[in-house]
């Protein structure tokens, strides 16, 4: 994969980190309004395959990526797993997922328990999954290819 035109590239550099960000913004903000990490990690995922679109990559730095996204994503995974099993620890009740911390006033960031600590969480996991999909597809096709 070569990559696109100098035009395609430098318009993509100005992009992708206002749609990372946007991305950002989703998950973040995500108990306040529709969105949440599931949104938010593929807008986040799409500014990672709109680089390696518009520049491409050697094979070797896409394994590369790959292998390091692939670790992201089982960390987040063991993360949302903790955050649930603190939950029916701490929270006295013994549910699985309940709210340990205090929920603070209606309508600021800080403002759902543990549901933004998730939406983080949740949002990585997303974003690393999509892009190691996007990147084992291309070198797939580039290995069939060869």
């Amino acid at each position: 994969m070569k990559g696109m035109t100098i035009i395609v590239k430098k318009v993509t550099q100005f992009i992708a980190p206002i749609i990372f960000i946007f991305g950002l913004y989703i998950v973040f903000y995500g108990h306040l309004s529709p969105g949440g990490g599931f949104a938010g990690g593929v807008i986040m995922a799409s500014s990672f395959i709109l680089q390696i679109l518009a520049n491409g990559e050697i094979l070797d730095k896409l394994r590369q990526e790959e292998s390091g996204l692939e670790f992201l994503e089982s960390g987040a995974i063991l993360g949302f797993i903790i955050i649930a099993a603190l939950g029916l620890i701490l929270s006295g009740s013994f549910v699985f997922f309940s709210n340990f911390l205090h929920n603070g006033v209606i309508g600021r960031l800080l403002s759902a328990g543990i549901i933004p600590i998730e939406n983080i969480i949740v949002g990585t996991e997303v974003c690393a999954a999509i892009t190691t999909i996007f990147i084992a597809l291309v070198v797939y096709k580039d290995e069939v290819a060869l």
